[in-house]
């Protein structure tokens, strides 16, 4: 996370840790997805099982989470862009327990499909969204980290795509249904994991605007492509500027130290 210095200290390390929690939960939210679907494609059910029963974790990560961000603004009372950041992760950590709880979701139906019997079909459309998904939230995550609006803003992109990947999908399903409807309920419960994981690149994009409006103080929720791309061009001025602020500062402590030395 690029983000500029203050003369408080403790400020910096209370954000940091901020950041850290946030970015580790997100992680953590990932792996649930990635066993989900594993437990799913395997027919597991003890990986699913775990995946339910580790959800206590990511809402007690939740709970801290929130405890420190609102301890950070009473004792800290940020302002400008530190607030705005803080409260991308305040907004933030409710996607990434929603993500927690779609995993569970694909986790139950991987129960309840396993339980069924054999099922032939559905399980190729599952693995690519879940890949397009994964990457969506891996790529959501880096670029809080890094504050690349970026890489943000292709993250939003990508969310079309996803969506028009999971209607082919269910337009798929519904064709095997109605040639084969012996197998409805197995089917049906593989359009609720697609359905899952097409939330969960929602979620995922949720992130991706966050990062876009903490970086360029514009709110780009709801909004079209030629007002995220000139939201994305603020972002990069602002971290240009940022970096030339802390060549100058650089240099001119080094030009100091020369000049100490010198006398």
């Amino acid at each position: 996370m690029q983000s500029d210095k203050h003369i408080s200290k403790s400020f910096d390390q209370d954000l940091d840790e901020a950041i850290r929690l946030f970015l580790y939960m997100g992680d953590r939210a990932a792996d649930q997805v990635a066993q989900a679907i594993h437990a799913l494609i395997d027919k597991n059910e003890t990986l699913a099982q775990e995946v339910i029963d580790l959800d206590f974790e990511i809402n007690r990560m939740e709970v801290e989470l929130d405890e420190h961000i609102l301890l950070l603004v009473a004792k800290r009372q940020p302002a400008a862009s530190d607030l705005r950041l803080v409260m991308s992760i305040s907004k933030g950590v409710v996607d990434l327990e929603r993500i927690g709880d779609e995993a569970v979701k694909i986790a139950q139906m991987a129960n309840k499909i396993a339980a069924q019997g054999k099922l032939s079909y559905g399980y190729s459309e599952v693995q690519h969204l879940s890949n397009q998904v994964r990457l969506m939230l891996h790529n959501a995550l880096e670029a809080f980290s890094q504050s690349n609006a970026e890489q943000a803003f292709e993250v939003m992109r990508n969310d079309n795509v996803v969506n028009d990947e999971y209607q082919s999908a269910i337009r798929a399903l519904m064709t095997y249904i109605m040639e084969d409807s012996r197998h409805v309920s197995k089917v049906i419960n593989i359009m609720w994991v697609l359905r899952a994981l097409e939330r969960i690149g929602d979620h995922a994009q949720n992130v991706a605007e966050l990062v876009i409006n903490y970086s360029s103080g514009q709110d780009v929720r709801h909004s079209d492509y030629a007002l995220v791309e000139k939201a994305v061009q603020e972002a990069n001025d602002r971290m240009a500027a940022r970096q030339v602020s802390v060549t100058s500062a650089t240099v001119s402590d080094s030009d100091s130290a020369s000049l100490d030395n010198d006398e």
